[in-house]
């Protein structure tokens, strides 16, 4: 699992626009925008078929992006089972050096 956020600057004449060809890229959600300055708040998610990296290429192409800013990033591998973890717990060590 991959989850992105993105602010993306927009002409501001050029928003709804710019909110309507987002939407249709996969994994795309608006959050909120700013009619005054342009700026819009998206997140990407991963899905089957598609990728995070595919789905903010194509948003920082849509025609009335001006710039894409990543504001937050989190990945996720399929981890393994418990059994298999390495553990991360140290045994004390044997002989401590003194601190005098």
């Amino acid at each position: 699992m991959r989850i992105v956020s993105l602010v993306l600057r927009i002409a501001p004449h050029s928003l709804p626009a710019a909110e309507s060809a987002l939407v249709a890229i996969p994994g795309v959600q608006v959050h909120a925008h700013d009619a005054t300055t342009g700026k819009l708040i998206i997140t990407i998610e991963d899905g089957q078929g598609y990728s995070t990296a595919d789905s903010i290429l194509a948003a920082h192409k849509v025609p009335c992006v001006l710039s894409a800013t990543l504001a937050y990033e989190y990945g996720e591998d399929d981890a393994p089972p418990a059994s298999q973890q390495p553990s991360l717990h140290r045994p004390p060590a044997q002989e401590a050096p003194s601190c005098h």
